[in-house]
């Protein structure tokens, strides 16, 4: 317990940090992976062969290589302007947006093509299928999957901590360098987490259980 009350700055920080990180990345990740799979379903052959080009690289490439790109490749061909939490935030995002594609994909192929039949007989273009009628009927069989998929995102977001960003692992390394015994901060880290993944799971049950009860 005093690890905690003695460094309780430090793990607020890292909690708020983390926490933050994982935000900000799943709404990227819900932006893009929408999109990518709208892509996928897509009548237009480009846009399909980019949303699949898209899924295949990020969901195939680790995370950590992905953080090196990040860091070492992006400051290359972009400039050096961008902050280490930008950095993160952007490789958290583009590789989670591929689960969330396929996940929402998924969703998307349990509508009932007359569904789409329907709405195409009555003048409505792809774009206005895809948001009016398709994803909102989806999004029921999406809920699941995605809170996997943030939880995921969660844990992964440790990675960051080793790429000088201010969150749960980066608390974890500062203080372990400092000495300090690794059982007890690695006991409340991990506490933190929990707090985190099932107030992430907490919340997508009750968002299943509401559109349930409006189905």
């Amino acid at each position: 317990m005093n690890v905690l009350l003695d460094h309780l700055p430090e793990f607020r920080d890292g909690f708020i940090g983390t926490v933050l990180l994982t935000a900000a990345s799943a709404l990227l990740a819900m932006v893009l992976g929408v999109v990518m799979a709208g892509f996928r379903v897509s009548p237009v052959p480009p846009l399909r062969f980019f949303g699949a080009a898209w899924v295949t690289l990020f969901r195939n490439t680790p995370l950590t290589l992905l953080f090196l790109v990040a860091w070492f490749v992006v400051p290359a061909v972009f400039g050096t302007g961008m902050n280490p939490w930008t950095k993160a935030l952007l490789a958290l995002g583009f590789y989670t947006s591929a689960f969330v594609c396929e996940a929402v994909r998924s969703g998307v192929s349990t509508v009932p093509l007359g569904q789409a039949e329907a709405a195409r007989s009555l003048g409505m273009t792809f774009s206005q299928t895809l948001r009016m009628i398709v994803l909102p009927q989806a999004t029921r069989t999406v809920i699941p999957p995605l809170s996997s998929i943030f939880i995921a995102l969660t844990k992964n977001s440790a990675i960051a901590g080793a790429f000088s960003v201010t969150e749960l692992f980066g608390v974890q390394k500062l203080l372990s360098d400092k000495g300090f015994a690794i059982a007890p901060i690695f006991l409340w880290v991990a506490l933190a987490y929990l707090v985190i993944t099932f107030t992430i799971s907490g919340l997508f049950r009750l968002l299943e259980r509401r559109l349930e009860v409006a189905r």
